[in-house]
């Protein structure tokens, strides 16, 4: 019923329109054609002030997590810094108990061996050096606990 309705109320607009004379006629179409314009030019407004105010929202959160991201980079770097310092110590006092350890040769078998500890050919024994029977001890040699 509804459709009727606009149907019937369409047949009668046309049927009105022309009839009507053509200066009220050009009136009316200068009206509508103000009417849309002004309609076109706020919807233009409104979206363009929408526009500005998701830019400037988003320029707002790109430099809040640029902020963060800063302070992010600069909290690594500097507990970094602090691990790299403590790897330095580490190694110097490292390198200090290897140096005071070769100067030492009380403690000669906790330290690591060096170039230096290998044996040459000089220090082989010779013919001289080796032992013979007369070097052998034996069941005479031997202490008791009664001597």
């Amino acid at each position: 019923m509804a459709n009727e309705i606009k149907k019937a109320a369409g047949k009668a607009a046309k049927e009105v329109w022309k009839h009507t004379p053509e200066p009220v006629k050009d009136k009316v179409k200068e009206k509508a054609k103000d009417k849309m314009i002004e309609g076109i030019q706020d919807k233009g407004e409104t979206f363009a002030e929408k526009a500005n105010k998701v830019t400037n929202e988003a320029g707002e959160k790109l430099h809040e997590k640029a902020k963060g991201a800063k302070k992010k980079t600069q909290d690594a770097l500097l507990s970094a810094k602090d691990r790299l310092g403590d790897a330095v110590e580490e190694g110097k006092e490292l390198q200090d108990k290897i140096s005071t350890n070769n100067k030492d040769e009380d403690s000669h078998k906790h330290r690591v061996k060096g170039i230096r500890d290998l044996k040459s050919a000089k220090d082989l024994k010779g013919v001289s050096n080796i032992k013979g029977a007369q070097d052998i001890k034996s069941s005479n040699n031997i202490k008791t606990i009664g001597s």
